[in-house]
């Protein structure tokens, strides 16, 4: 488990195929991983294969390439990275499971006085677990919903800390994000979706 706040900027290294997957072989800040960890790139929960000082690999399966775009990653492309939680750790973003849920494209950016307004084309599946002020995930990073936009579309509000320590600062209009939504709206809307099934009476 997770908190969505980013605490390193890793760069990919390697990129190749595998028996295990998609491996990935990630340049990092961390010292002290250990095989087996898990560890959240650009948002999806990953599994530490090997590692030395400053380095890690990585391998994501066809489940995760179908719902990813690590496919398409290359040589060179920067990701966010986040170690999972221990138990006592400040809860400073909200609980981030590493499984995303789509892969979503920025609509439009714009800046409003000292805010960068980044809007998200939602699948409806998605749209409906959004709350005006709740939480979403995108590549990694905790967010907060800045406001419901129509045709499924989700407003964030991005902070300069976040723009200069996450790789969001360089999103752009077509980009593809991983979001995951709030863990609890997604179990609260299974719940209650056979017993709101039962009240149509169309």
């Amino acid at each position: 488990m997770f908190t969505g706040l980013v605490d390193d900027v890793g760069t990919l290294e390697e990129v190749a195929d595998s028996e295990a997957g998609r491996l990935l072989r990630v340049a990092c800040r961390y010292a002290d991983l250990v095989p087996g960890e898990s560890i959240a790139v650009n948002g999806a929960c990953l599994t530490v294969r090997e590692h030395g000082e400053g380095w890690f690999t990585c391998a994501a399966v066809v489940t995760t390439l179908d719902r990813t775009t690590i496919g398409r990653w290359a040589v060179g492309d920067r990701v966010n990275l986040e170690r999972a939680m221990k138990l006592g750790d400040r809860l400073g973003g909200h609980l981030v499971l590493g499984h995303v849920d789509a892969v979503v494209t920025v609509r439009h950016e714009a800046w409003r006085d000292d805010a960068w307004l980044v809007d998200l084309q939602l699948t409806p599946e998605l749209s409906r677990l959004m709350a005006p002020h709740g939480s979403l995930t995108v590549d990694g990073v905790s967010l907060t919903v800045n406001a419901l936009l129509p045709d499924d579309g989700v407003q964030l509000s991005l902070i300069e800390y976040t723009r200069r320590h996450t790789t969001l600062g360089t999103l752009t209009v077509g980009d593809a994000v991983h979001v995951e939504a709030d863990v609890i709206a997604k179990h609260v809307a299974r719940l209650a979706a056979p017993h709101l099934a039962a009240l149509d009476l169309s």
